[in-house]
């Protein structure tokens, strides 16, 4: 789908919603813009980051700070980039939410990022039990609700496969 076909549907969206709705519409736009302006400067830090490590040939991949700094902006962008997902998908569905299955992913990414730029060496043992417990509990609801969402597909999709007139074979 061109750019000229996705701003007509929008159009024909857009004359369907309340206030509300276009309200929720509208700020989602917004917020989607920030965030890809937010992504590409993230890239570009990045880009310029690594080019910066080549051309000094600091590039180590055992220096754990450099494996920590460089590790961290590119989970950097990958959050933002999975944010704006999220929310592109609230846009093009026709719900007003975003699932939470995306939010616990973001979470989880956050979490994982935290680890990889944690330095172990001065954390407090404290601080790590507590992230690993959080992403356990986040693995955890995650895994809940994926299997809560596979149910509900499958039982949508028995029923489509009945007809209405004949009851369930036995």
């Amino acid at each position: 789908m061109n750019l000229r076909d996705e701003f007509r549907a929008t159009n024909r969206r857009w004359s369907t919603l309340g206030f509300y709705e276009r309200l929720e519409q509208a700020v989602i736009y917004i917020l989607t813009a920030l965030i890809a302006v937010v992504i590409a400067v993230a890239t570009l830090r990045l880009a310029m980051a690594i080019f910066a490590l080549v051309t000094a040939n600091l590039i180590d991949p055992s220096d754990y700070a450099v494996f920590q700094a460089v590790f961290g902006m590119i989970f950097t962008v990958l959050i933002a980039l999975e944010f704006k997902h999220s929310l592109l998908v609230v846009l093009h569905s026709r719900t007003s939410v975003v699932q939470l299955r995306s939010v616990i992913l973001i979470a989880l990414l956050a979490i994982v990022r935290k680890f990889i730029i944690i330095d172990v060496q001065t954390a407090m043992p404290s601080l790590i039990a507590a992230l690993a417990g959080a992403t356990l509990a986040l693995g955890l609801v995650y895994w809940i609700i994926r299997a809560q969402d596979e149910s509900t597909l499958a039982q949508s999709a028995s029923e489509q496969s009945l007809p209405a007139s004949e009851p369930p074979a036995r």
